[in-house]
């Protein structure tokens, strides 16, 4: 395979220098199941895990490869089979906070050029939804495009796409039909070659139809939605890297109905800019817009300036982002204390190794 074609470039090929001298190759992650992967590489695709020290190492899932990742790779051909040694640091990375009790990232897709935020326009088009999706790419390095697609099956395109341009303004907004074919020449026009782009949404809103649509192929499975709730049924089960003809990779992800927040309050003010500029005019600094005396946000809400459930929802990331932010340093603490108590383990194994051979001498 072309290495160029799969992203490939000078950033990657730096960080890969110190595991050539080991024998080592660059591949891309294109697939994960269980900690089994499939990797590209310019020997073809391979099935790999990572090593034992790999997997000793690791502090969190964060650290484990994810789709879409470079690592360096030891081929065992004879066995159609490769190790996976390392991943090289990442350009840009989608995250989400893990689900479960602990306080992890889960990265959703790696060194991606733009994320296509999905939604639908039957009955799926989430403005506060959307938000919270502007907020984790404003974190993630790449540049995003909210998609509206079903465009087909709405009858006021142009109100919907008007309403999402309030909340996003700088942002790429696209109408299109996956089913009917129109609108995808304005998605192709950020498939360049060795381009990533990575596909975010909830469950239903055509995910796999749009790549479908531009790979020119069904691929991806696709199953209706129910017609009570509009609801979506998991189609796409795991995330996937895949290559078009012209050099361009998507990445499909399976919809996510509950996107937990893994960002901080700049990423939230850059999303929220508009709410933020407000803020600075308030009379107090510690302003919390609750209906203290000279709050400019409340006073653009009462004028019509300000969307009030765009500030309910501002409000409801800060709390999550603050929540967040309280269980990361607990999490820190924990992976401090960890990391004690495996050097003196390390430590005492020597000592006690040290004397039992200073026993055999004398």
């Amino acid at each position: 395979m072309d290495l160029t074609k799969l992203g490939w470039n000078a950033h990657f090929k730096k960080h890969l220098a110190p595991f050539v001298e080991q024998d080592m190759l660059p591949a891309r992650v294109a697939r994960e199941d269980r900690r089994v992967y499939l990797v590209y590489g310019e020997m073809g695709e391979f099935a790999a895990e990572v090593s034992g020290k790999f997997a000793h190492d690791a502090q969190s899932i964060a650290d484990f490869p994810a789709v879409g990742d470079w690592v360096a790779v030891r081929l065992l051909p004879e066995e159609g089979r490769a190790i996976i040694h390392a991943v090289l640091p990442r350009r840009s990375g989608f995250s989400r906070k893990a689900a479960g009790p602990q306080t992890q990232e889960q990265i959703v897709a790696a060194n991606v050029d733009t994320v296509f935020l999905v939604s639908g326009l039957d009955g799926e088009c989430n403005l506060r939804r959307i938000e919270r999706y502007l907020t984790l790419a404003a974190d993630s390095g790449a540049k995003p495009v909210v998609v509206l697609n079903k465009a087909d099956l709405c009858e006021s395109v142009s109100e919907h796409v008007r309403k999402v341009k309030r909340i996003a303004p700088d942002t790429p907004i696209y109408a299109v039909s996956a089913k009917e074919l129109l609108g995808l020449d304005a998605l192709r026009e950020h498939l360049g070659c060795g381009e990533t782009v990575a596909f975010i949404g909830s469950s239903g809103v055509g995910k796999s139809a749009l790549i479908n649509a531009l790979l020119g192929a069904e691929r991806q499975e696709v199953r209706a939605v129910r017609e009570s709730d509009r609801r979506g049924r998991h189609t796409t089960t795991r995330r996937e890297l895949i290559p078009l003809p012209d050099g361009a990779l998507l990445i499909d992800s399976p919809g996510m109905r509950e996107l937990q927040l893994w960002t901080d309050e700049e990423s939230l003010g850059r999303t929220f800019d508009d709410i933020e500029e407000l803020a600075r005019q308030c009379r107090f600094r510690d302003c919390r817009h609750r209906g203290e005396p000279g709050c400019a946000v409340q006073a653009a809400v009462k004028a019509g300036e300000l969307d009030a459930g765009r500030l309910r929802n501002y409000l409801r990331l800060n709390r999550e982002i603050s929540h967040l932010a309280g269980r990361q340093d607990d999490w820190t603490r924990q992976l401090a204390k960890q990391r004690k108590k495996l050097v003196a383990r390390k430590i005492r194994g020597r000592n006690a190794g040290r004397g039992a051979w200073q026993y055999s001498v004398r």
